[in-house]
């Protein structure tokens, strides 16, 4: 039976991975059974976050002077979490709420760390002021092939700088999402190509078990 408890779940993967559709599958079949969580997201989640999002997923490209060094860009990451932390995330998790979260962490060492090279030390020692301890119950790291990938990313109407990378850049990625996955028991990979409803009952099945829902 289930009992109410703090409960942070995080979807993470490359664009075009379906975590966005499932963390919002996810949170309708919570309350089919009458169980109320929060859907969030990063960059985002909260007004102050929101306005860092729309500055960094801004496709600044055009020309290469206009480009963000990748250190300030990483910044801007950690400064609309921290926004995440201290008004949303960490108060819904003290009411003993379920915390869903499109994106986290992970996205930052795959993309930063592991794609631009950032140094991990200094995004850690960032993590130790801002988390305060706040780390997902579990994980879904959503593996998709890149014609999945591809055809997703051509149907969005509104696109930000991160559906417009190369092939190689996502699947460069997805290993990353991979690598930090590996031997970690509350780490679920699963895979999304189809990303249909025979996926999002297993991710809810997971969940079930986790948190007693019968």
């Amino acid at each position: 039976m289930y009992k109410k408890k703090p409960f942070f779940i995080v979807f993470e993967g490359v664009e075009g991975c379906g975590k966005s559709y499932q963390s919002k599958r996810l949170k309708k079949n919570l309350e089919k059974k009458g169980i109320n969580s929060i859907l969030t997201r990063e960059p985002g989640g909260t007004k102050s976050a929101e306005s860092i999002r729309t500055l960094i997923l801004k496709d600044y490209f055009d020309k290469k002077k206009d480009k963000f060094d990748k250190y300030t860009d990483t910044l801007l990451y950690l400064a609309a979490r921290n926004e995440h932390i201290k008004n949303k995330i960490k108060p819904a998790l003290k009411k003993r709420r379920i915390v869903i979260c499109d994106r986290f962490i992970d996205s930052t060492l795959a993309y930063q760390v592991y794609g631009k090279k950032v140094n991990k030390s200094f995004i850690e020692h960032i993590h130790k002021f801002i988390l305060e301890g706040i780390k997902p119950n579990i994980t879904f790291i959503l593996k998709v092939s890149a014609k999945s990938s591809r055809l997703r990313l051509k149907k969005r109407r509104t696109k930000n700088r991160y559906d417009n990378f190369s092939q190689s850049f996502y699947t460069k990625a997805q290993k990353s999402f991979l690598k930090i996955s590996k031997n970690k028991k509350n780490y679920f990979v699963l895979d999304s190509s189809s990303n249909n409803t025979k996926l999002e009952k297993k991710i809810f099945k997971i969940i079930s078990k986790h948190l007693s829902i019968k």
